[in-house]
């Protein structure tokens, strides 16, 4: 959806009000879209010009009680002690928001904490009923799952799609709409054809660049296997994708939307034959000489790490394909070895066409995914992730000659690949904790704080044999040092940091620190600042430290800004503090004309189980949501905490032609929300664990087209 003035950038959390902000896609923006080097990440299709990159997010506004604003994480509102403003162009002018806030990296990394799909399924207690008030148990709660049925997906949700697919010509609700459906997902017929492919196929060929870049990345939410060889001719610009679609060539925006579409349905299938096929597609396009093409080719090497192929022995190829770039999509190691040479700054120079240093920003995150993703054959030796480890470490080293965003990126994969075994002063994962200190100490500013995320992630990951916790207390040490006599600039990300390391641990069934958990209880209690106060009640939210909880009401009351209450109201959902559900109520109620901190509020009581909520926001959707930014505020709220029950008022304003398209249009995405066949946003896959200070403007930006700008 294109252009809309969406509730926010922030699923759960901290919003400002921002200027001439424009979502896509029915999506909204929620990272830097300033971040490409001069002439941009954006590149022309095939041999074309290349167009300039995104601009920064505009500096915050102000904003009227009738005209909110939409949200992006990058500036909470206020910008006290001094902003958050900060240089974002080589003559160091005041143009944008600091893109080094904590608040970027909860937003693209949220979806796996709050698992909110899960907990509105599990069922619920409503607040008025005697369930509530006898303070029955969890398992209790589970027995009436409140997911929709098949039943009622099918004959109600997906005939009111359809209708609106074939009867509408708005961008919004067709976009909307179509992602709904791949969202869903249909079951094949006898012959193996998807009918939801087919229809979305047809939407390759509109004449809006929106609504067909969607279709493309559609058919990758929708994962149809036979939809492979269109995606890649289209990602190819091939002849037989141009007289499909009616054009001269494909746009390079579609080109690359078609490579995450294929990254998308590989990570869903189970046949690994088709994996190795899509790798191999992906590959030819990273090893392509044509370079006019940024986007395309870090769709391809974000895709390529969503494809993991079976581990072990490769089979032989036969003589006449030994040098294609088949050898390079055998196993799973061969694909390490293909990533580790595309990385390796040796290589860079002689294939400055194919291996440009902004591509190979985003090897380290394939390296981290493909290294983590579950093995079907034998486990990958230990080679391997010391391979990939030694590549990373020289990258962020004290001397390395490497750009900021390849450190960066660097940075973050080895929170992926670390753990906290004691293997010894020259030992990969002692070495790993020792160099993300360092980084802390001196790197440039977006690695430290990276570091301190990366750190967290490594000391809660425990490893094998009697020695497998002994980094624990250490990365416990220095985030706890940080927060408390670190840099002020730092200490929001320590404690997210702690938050993060806690979680892994008990994840891992191991107890965390209580000390370190008190000093981030501590640093919440005495915090009187808004643009931090988020970071520290969000991180007693990750690890569901209930002793934070009367902290965080009391700074839910104490704040006035919208982000920080938000902030408070979503760590108590996360907690399960269920006491916080009337003053929440409260809040939503007080709410019309602020829809990021309604949506904040309704994700809190989502996560509380409070299913009264559901008929609230119906109420406001008809009665009182006037403006563009609180319809969508309502409806994506709506679509996030939904169950079976609002599919009904949802379904009837997507077909509501008395009020406007764009408010139609939120419909059609609130019910992709509520019937998503996966547990989690399909984008988040892609989101977590990225470097969004390496973008171009198909994976986020400004003007909210990226893939991780889709609802």
């Amino acid at each position: 959806m294109k252009k809309l003035l969406l509730l926010g950038a922030l699923l759960a959390g901290g919003a400002v009000c921002l200027d001439d902000v424009s979502q896509g896609h029915g999506g909204t923006y929620r990272g830097p879209g300033d971040t490409v080097p001069p002439g941009g990440g954006g590149g022309g299709g095939g041999g074309g010009p290349a167009t300039p990159g995104p601009s920064g997010p505009s500096s915050p506004g102000p904003a009227g009680p009738s005209t909110p604003g939409p949200a992006t994480p990058g500036a909470p509102a206020g910008q006290p002690g001094g902003g958050n403003k900060g240089p974002l162009t080589p003559g160091g002018a005041d143009t944008g928001p600091d893109l080094t806030v904590w608040d970027f990296w909860w937003a693209f990394n949220r979806e796996p904490y709050l698992d909110l799909k899960a907990r509105i399924h599990e069922g619920g207690i409503l607040t008025g009923s005697d369930d509530f008030f006898l303070g029955r148990g969890e398992m209790d709660q589970a027995k009436d799952s409140l997911r929709p049925s098949e039943e009622q997906v099918r004959n109600v949700v997906v005939p009111a799609l359809k209708r609106a697919l074939e009867s509408e010509n708005n961008n919004d609700i067709l976009t909307g709409a179509m992602i709904a459906l791949a969202k869903i997902g249909d079951v094949v017929d006898s012959s193996g054809e998807s009918e939801f492919a087919g229809i979305i196929k047809e939407f390759l060929k509109s004449p809006s660049q929106e609504v067909a870049e969607t279709a493309c990345v559609s058919l990758g939410i929708l994962g149809d296997v036979r939809s492979i060889d269109l995606l890649r001719q289209l990602m190819n610009d091939e002849a037989e994708a141009r007289r499909y679609i009616g054009k001269a060539e494909v746009p390079y925006r579609s080109r690359a939307f078609a490579a995450y579409g294929l990254g998308l349905v590989a990570y869903r299938t189970s046949d690994n034959a088709v994996r190795q096929d899509i790798a191999e597609m992906l590959v030819d396009i990273l090893e392509a000489p044509n370079f006019s093409t940024r986007d395309i080719k870090v769709a391809a090497m974000t895709s390529f790490g969503l494809v993991p192929i079976d581990t072990g022995p490769p089979a032989a190829l036969p003589e006449e394909e030994e040098q294609t770039n088949k050898r390079h999509v055998l196993s799973r190691e061969t694909q390490l070895a293909f990533l580790r040479s595309y990385f390796d700054p040796v290589n860079e120079q002689p294939n400055a066409t194919r291996r440009h240093w902004f591509v190979r920003s985003h090897a380290p995150t394939a390296m981290a995914r493909l290294l983590n993703a579950p093995t079907t054959g034998p486990e990958l030796a230990a080679d391997e992730k010391i391979a990939v480890a030694e590549a990373l470490l020289a990258a962020i080293g004290k001397h390395s000659k490497e750009r900021k965003q390849i450190q960066m990126s660097a940075t973050l994969a080895l929170g992926q690949i670390g753990n906290a075994s004691g293997d010894g002063k020259s030992g990969i994962n002692t070495r790993i904790r020792s160099e993300l200190i360092r980084v802390i100490a001196d790197g440039d500013p977006q690695s430290r704080r990276f570091s301190l995320i990366a750190l967290a992630q490594v000391g809660g990951q425990p490893g094998e044999g009697e020695k497998g916790d002994e980094g624990t207390s250490d990365a416990a040490s220095e985030l706890q040092r940080q927060l408390v006599r670190g840099k002020s600039n730092l200490k929001p990300w320590a404690g997210l940091a702690i938050g993060v390391m806690a979680r892994k641990l008990l994840d891992n069934d191991r107890t965390p620190d209580e000390t370190m958990l008190k000093a981030l209880h501590s640093a919440a209690d005495e915090e009187r600042n808004p643009s931090r106060i988020g970071a520290y009640v969000i991180g007693m939210g990750i690890c569901k430290y209930a002793e934070g909880s009367k902290t965080c009401l009391e700074k839910m009351e104490y704040f006035s800004q919208d982000d920080a209450r938000g902030y408070s109201a979503v760590a108590l959902g996360l907690m399960g503090h269920r006491e916080a559900i009337q003053p929440i109520k409260e809040i939503i109620a007080k709410s019309k004309y602020k829809p990021d901190l309604l949506r904040q509020a309704a994700i809190a009581l989502g996560l509380l189980g409070d299913k009264n909520l559901v008929d609230d926001l119906v109420r406001m959707l008809r009665e009182e949501a006037s403006t563009v930014s609180s319809q969508a505020a309502v409806s994506t709220a709506l679509g996030s905490i939904g169950d079976s029950n609002s599919i009904g008022p949802l379904v009837q304003m997507l077909g509501n032609k008395q009020i406007t398209e764009t408010a139609r249009g939120f419909a059609a995405v609130a019910l992709g929300i509520v019937c998503d066949k996966e547990s989690l946003p399909w984008n988040s896959k892609i989101s977590v664990n990225i470097n969004y200070r390496a973008n171009t403007i198909t994976l986020t930006g400004e003007s909210g087209t990226g893939i991780l700008d889709l609802l």
